[in-house]
């Protein structure tokens, strides 16, 4: 009898000590990504679609040296920012492992190849459309109130810190993607961008309707200067005119986007991230970030190894470090670090209206409405 009665003890202290250490977890701040391949964590893996980075020299300098669906030799974006929250890497939403106290964390739901517009992206068939992003995000909120409650996944999600990056791919591989494009012929450049804006709008909102209150919004680069670009359609051996004329109608108009938003709510539920100038200081000044070159990717072949996909048969620098871009499209690991410090610690010349880390100062100690 005395045994029982210790046995059953010991069953209630163990039952007790898991559901507190949910409890725990759920007391950490969870953190969601949206987006296209520079967000993407290996969701794609699990996808029949050519838009993947499952495969060598991807990941040659990830901890694991494996790929692991990261468009990066290393590192992403997503990672660096779990870095900084105290958090584990989040798990791909489509990945088996996301089940449990895994789902706590958080959730990458980001598809390489997708872009604002449903349209974008068509030749890669099978990728996770912002969408139904966002119809993965809701039942993720399901599967997170069957685990800790409704009212404790409603606060997970509240006090969660939230990455969306997306729109660089509905130029690339949408109105530029051929010449005379669908959406070309439709649409002139400017008329494009404003449509592309209130299009991006509609899914900010949705995010906040289904309960993000902090959500990092990060523009686009200088589009006409990656590798694949200069290779491509360089003006006079510098970056493209026309992708640079994108950028700069794309990037003033989704801040002044992001502001009218915070306006009608009556809070800052966006923030925008300035990533076109973070890009553009590292690429008109390599040398002072530690980069020999921003003009040639580490892994690819043809002029500034700009042509093509990334494979085991490219060319491959010896030291990532030295390159600003990893492949023809995308920024190295180094080159994330750099792209992060500035989201956590940048001026207002960056980041609008604050940092990453007047954000976590500012939800340490105030409960978000």
């Amino acid at each position: 009898m005395e045994a029982s009665s210790t046995f059953i003890s010991w069953m209630i202290l163990g039952l007790a000590l898991a559901i507190g250490n949910i409890v725990h977890t759920a007391d950490a701040r969870a953190f969601f990504v949206f987006g296209d391949s520079l967000v993407d964590n290996g969701n794609n893996n699990y996808l029949a679609t050519t838009a993947r980075a499952d495969s060598p020299p991807y990941g040659i300098d990830y901890p694991t040296h494996r790929p692991t669906g990261r468009f990066s030799n290393g590192l992403n974006i997503p990672d660096l920012i779990s870095e900084q929250l105290g958090s584990e890497p989040t798990l791909p939403y489509l990945s088996p492992q996301l089940t449990g106290q895994k789902l706590l964390v958080g959730a990458n739901f980001a598809s390489a190849g997708i872009g604002i517009l449903n349209d974008t992206g068509i030749q890669f068939l099978n990728i996770i459309r912002m969408y139904r992003q966002l119809e993965y995000f809701q039942e993720y909120q399901q599967r997170v109130s069957n685990l800790i409650g409704s009212d404790q996944a409603k606060r997970l999600v509240k006090e969660a810190l939230v990455l969306i990056t997306v729109g660089g791919n509905d130029f690339v591989n949408n109105y530029y993607l051929v010449p005379f494009s669908a959406r070309s012929r439709q649409y002139r450049l400017p008329d494009y961008v404003k449509y592309l804006i209130s299009e991006y709008k509609k899914l900010l909102q949705k995010l906040y309707d289904l309960g993000a209150r902090r959500v990092l919004v990060t523009g686009t680069g200088p589009l006409g200067c990656v590798p694949a670009e200069l290779a491509t359609r360089n003006t006079n051996g510098g970056c493209s005119a026309e992708l640079q004329r994108a950028a700069a109608l794309y990037n003033p108009q989704l801040d002044q986007m992001i502001r009218d938003l915070n306006n009608k709510i009556g809070r800052d539920v966006f923030i925008a991230a300035n990533t076109q100038q973070t890009h553009t200081d590292f690429i008109t000044n390599p040398q002072a970030y530690g980069f020999s070159t921003s003009r040639m990717a580490c892994c690819g072949q043809g002029p500034y190894n700009g042509i093509g996909l990334c494979t085991s048969l490219s060319n491959l620098c010896p030291n990532r470090d030295l390159y600003a871009f990893w492949d023809p499209f995308h920024p190295s690991e180094k080159a994330n670090r750099v792209i992060v410090q500035q989201i956590l610690t940048g001026s207002t010349d960056y980041m609008s209206p604050m940092n990453l880390s007047t954000i976590m100062a500012l939800d340490k100690n105030d409960s978000i409405n």
